[in-house]
């Protein structure tokens, strides 16, 4: 299957010849591929408060962008051309999205955002754009017209609602149909515009930026910093200036703040409490009716468990980190707990090592009984 995913490419020659380097178009690259959903189930999941949705309208210099959840009543209301709905987090609401995210984890799972899908009416489009992250864009049902440039003028629209490029320069372009996938490195300009009534699966990576993880990590370090002292000045002599900051007060500070240190294992921690963290808008659901834990236990070595699509399971060496929080677990379950970080479910029987983890998480909505 990944031989068709990729065009016949493996996946390490994928990554060494590639990702991240240059544009890929794969014909074919799942085939059969209609999609996912309907243009009507979709704009269900944008009536939904749990489900973030965009709804963009327009073309040229003039753009209008809306936020969901929508109205059925909105939809109707619409023209027949020129507009599109996007809904993010789709695998965190339809199984049949979480497979198809699962059929890219020649990528880390640090590294993997969510799937989005679009449905354009003909001549829909976000207009010409880029990202700072690496996209496959598989096509669904319908046809749609992608061009692309690997220009450097990355000048923006005044006063635009989108991110839209001031100046394109078409270097290349293809019609893509049903199956068919375009893989984009960060920062190439793309130029989608739909032919017919046609819907496109986004996959995107996460791409945080040098300022978002400086500040997440001295966030971090502030809420596990923990510095003795407090400063003083016995030796306080009258200055000329009262208002002066002195050079002693200055050199004191700085030998104090001088004293905030990090290591790689500090690094590691972070990076695993950031990079599990579920999105601002993501919130997990207990069971309505639990199984009590025998019943779970008794299900759990029946059927094995999966993650929930929302949930973010990762590891470094034997520190695991699973939406935000960070655990040292037992020996003897830490090669289950790595299967259930990469395969995202744990096949029965479920080691009695982690039966009590896994109820916790069961209980918290992280986890579900395997209906796979």
């Amino acid at each position: 299957m990944t031989n068709f995913l990729l065009g016949g490419l493996s996946p390490s020659r994928f990554l060494r010849e590639v990702w991240h380097k240059r544009p890929l178009l794969i014909r074919n690259a799942v085939p059969g591929f209609g999609g996912l959903l309907s243009p009507a189930e979709m704009q269900q999941l944008a009536c939904r408060d749990d489900v973030e949705s965009r709804l963009i309208r327009g073309s040229g210099t003039d753009w209008q962008l809306d936020h969901g959840p929508f109205r059925k009543s909105d939809f109707k209301r619409l023209p027949r051309a020129e507009w599109t709905l996007l809904v993010q987090s789709l695998n965190h609401f339809l199984p049949e999205a979480d497979a198809l995210l699962g059929r890219f984890d020649f990528i880390p799972h640090a590294r993997l955002d969510d799937l989005m899908v679009s449905y354009a009416a003909p001549g829909g489009s976000v207009g010409p754009h880029f990202d700072s992250y690496d996209v496959f864009l598989l096509q669904g049902m319908g046809h749609r017209r992608w061009q692309i440039s690997t220009q450097t003028d990355l000048a923006l629209l005044d006063d635009a609602p989108l991110k839209i490029l001031r100046h394109f320069e078409v270097e290349d372009e293809w019609v893509l149909g049903p199956g068919d996938m375009l893989y984009l490195p960060p920062h190439v300009a793309h130029f989608g515009v739909a032919e017919d009534a046609c819907m496109t699966y986004s996959i995107g990576f996460r791409a945080p930026t040098a300022e978002e993880l400086a500040q997440g990590f001295l966030m971090h370090l502030q809420d596990t910093l923990a510095l003795e002292g407090r400063y003083a000045d016995p030796d306080l002599r009258r200055q000329a200036h009262p208002g002066e900051i002195g050079r002693a007060m200055i050199d004191q500070i700085e030998a104090m703040i001088a004293r905030i240190r990090w290591n790689r294992r500090d690094v590691a921690e972070f990076a695993g409490r950031y990079l599990s963290e579920p999105k601002p808008n993501v919130f997990f659901e207990p069971p309505s009716t639990p199984l009590n834990r025998a019943a779970f236990n008794k299900q759990a070595n029946r059927s094995g468990v999966a993650l929930d699509p929302r949930s973010r399971l990762l590891f470094t060496g034997r520190r695991f980190f699973i939406n935000g929080e960070a655990f040292t677990p037992r020996a003897d379950a830490v090669a289950a707990l790595k299967q259930l970080a990469d395969r995202r479910r744990l096949a029965a029987p479920v080691p009695a090592a982690l039966r009590e983890q896994l109820y916790e998480w069961y209980e918290a909505g992280w986890l579900e009984i395997d209906a796979a």
